[in-house]
């Protein structure tokens, strides 16, 4: 029976690579006269011994690095009288051990097994969801899931069902958009189409006169499935990323971004001109792979000493390369999805002094294991654990702390003008990112002692876009304030804003925050008399417009990034 090893929650802190540097000084080649409190031995595979493999006391930032001879000693001072395991691990190997040893042994080995280098296209993925135990491989939920345990924390694949990820097939705004209904399965009619001489087909804008739930990728090809699963469901597209149709997978494929699937991307390929995966190889198809041959399994993590089982180390589990695929997309030469792209840009994607992805959307969560006890999970530092929930634009508390709001206000000749400062001083991408539909409102009101609202003499409105109606239904255009977007226009419809962005479409306009950018805007309103007035300053973060939302039949509810509440008197200067 092929098992599912651990394989969850890697992720290495900056700190804890930092006492495994300063303890590896402790490690040097094996001299004759050892020290009492060390162990010695040498590291082999089937030809002989093995440099540069990493020797670690499983769980623990101590470590030593064998030399040309495959030899090392480890210090195991204070680590108490039980004996220390070992565990080693080289590129190209799973990782091995672990081996007892005791202060003073000299003879330890420890022995290395090269792992698969090509991909196996024959592998069935393993479910990430518990299992009975007559299945034939255990899901990863069998040991990454608390369930029935008594733990002050979530297991991986606990998380991963609250995730998005996990969420992605059967997300109900991406398959109204993929088929062109509304979430009650009503259609909107198929695309009329023109004929260019020189460009071919082209959508017509649709007939008012028809029934509409807004856009669809198969409205306008219904001949073709597309490349939307190459993200959404990437272990059915894997090997055909360009005949799934999402709306059809079953199995595994249709949870979403298995737990497997992660732990068996190898490799990110990258244009080396811009360091962005190439715009036609979206997905699936700009990753490698290395799925196992039959009989043996493989995981692939960002921990050096998961042993015993078919694992290996890999440093990209914990790069925010490791995300690119499926958060940079261009779609007829138009980048639509740029986290990626727009966390390279920007200071955090600095080696020393930024952060990665996974340090906002993995944070640790003061778990101390990633397997349960009861399967031979092993304690370690909830530094080196972190949470697969990856918090994203439908985590409140993310999208809060990711922007400040800071608000002025003064009145001079019976005019009160406002200021509002935006930072993003929380996300490494702008905000909001991807998704062309995500935007921000911001709205800025004054009212008089009687609570009337003060006419606006100056600064910018929001868009028709924001909504035409009434605002306590969400429909803000024309209120004194400013959106926040990447707005797309359909080329040959003339649509605006789009969501239709697998049509051609062109950037009309794109003034969303860039990380650490600060935007500033002010409000002028006439203020006679003394007061006081009150100011109201209100940022929502709204994952689509409201047009589209209300074609589609989704209800999703605007979340309140930030607000800003003062009051201020004639003569009182500026506040605060």
């Amino acid at each position: 029976m092929i098992t599912s090893a651990p394989a969850g929650g890697w992720c290495l802190s900056a700190a804890w690579i930092a006492a495994a540097l300063i303890l590896t000084c402790l490690a040097l080649p094996a001299p004759s006269h050892a020290a009492p409190d060390t162990v010695a031995g040498v590291v082999l595979d089937e030809r002989g011994p093995v440099a540069g493999a990493t020797v670690r006391v499983q769980t623990t930032p101590r470590s030593a690095v064998t030399d040309s001879d495959g030899r090392f000693v480890l210090s195991v001072a204070d680590l108490g009288e039980e004996p220390s395991l070992l565990t080693a691990w080289a590129s190209g190997y799973f990782c091995a051990g672990p081996v007892e040893a005791r202060a003073g042994e000299r003879d330890l080995e420890l022995h290395l097994e090269a792992h698969p280098t090509e991909d196996n296209p024959d592998y069935r993925w393993v479910t990430s969801l518990r299992t009975p135990p007559s299945a034939r491989d255990e899901g990863c939920a069998t040991c990454h899931s608390r369930g029935g345990l008594d733990l002050p924390f979530t297991l991986p694949a606990d998380e991963w069902k609250q995730d998005a990820h996990s969420q992605s097939a059967r997300n109900p705004r991406f398959l109204s958009m993929y088929s062109g209904t509304d979430l009650q399965g009503n259609r909107s009619p198929l695309t009329r189409r023109g004929q260019d001489r020189d460009y071919g087909t082209f959508p017509l804008p649709r007939d008012p006169a028809e029934p509409y739930y807004g856009p669809g990728y198969r409205l306008d090809f219904p001949d073709t499935a597309g490349i939307c699963a190459a993200c959404h469901t990437p272990a059915a597209a894997v090997d055909a990323p360009y005949s799934t149709d999402p709306t059809e997978v079953t199995g595994v494929a249709a949870e979403g971004v298995p737990c497997d699937f992660c732990h068996k991307v190898w490799g990110v390929r990258f244009d080396a001109a811009t360091g962005l995966p190439r715009p036609n190889l979206p997905g699936v198809l700009a990753l490698e792979f290395r799925r196992p041959p039959n009989g043996h399994q493989f995981f692939a993590g960002p921990l050096d000493d998961v042993a015993p089982g078919e694992d290996t180390f890999s440093p990209l589990q914990t790069e925010s390369s490791f995300c690119a695929s499926c958060h940079y997309g261009v779609f007829w030469d138009t980048v639509i999805y740029n986290s990626y792209g727009e966390w390279l840009e920007s200071p955090y994607s600095d080696p020393d002094t930024g952060q990665t992805c996974q340090d906002c959307h993995m944070p640790r969560v003061g778990a101390t294991h990633f397997v349960r006890p009861d399967k031979k999970g092993l304690a370690r530092d909830p530094a080196t654990i972190f949470s697969h929930r990856m918090p994203g634009a439908s985590d409140e508390r993310l999208l809060r702390d990711a922007i400040s709001l800071a608000v002025t206000a003064e009145i001079e000749e019976e005019l009160l003008t406002v200021e509002v400062s935006l930072t993003n001083e929380g996300a490494g991408h702008h905000i909001p990112t991807d998704s062309p539909l995500r935007h921000l409102i911001l709205i800025a009101r004054a009212r008089d002692a009687d609570g009337n609202p003060l006419a606006q003499s100056a600064g910018s409105r929001l868009p028709g876009w924001a909504g035409t109606g009434d605002p306590n239904q969400g429909h803000y255009a024309g209120l004194p304030g400013k959106a926040f977007a990447k707005v797309l226009e359909a080329m040959w419809t003339g649509v605006t804003p789009s969501a239709a962005y697998w049509n051609r479409t062109r950037v009309v306009s794109d003034n969303r925050i860039a990380a650490l950018a600060t935007d500033t805007s002010e409000y002028g309103f006439d203020a006679p008399g003394t007061g006081p007035f009150a100011v109201d300053v209100i940022l929502l973060f709204r994952r689509a417009f409201i047009e589209l939302m209300q074609q589609k039949g989704w209800r999703t509810p605007d979340v309140v990034m930030a607000s800003q509440s003062l009051t201020i008197r004639g003569g009182e200067g500026r506040i605060p």
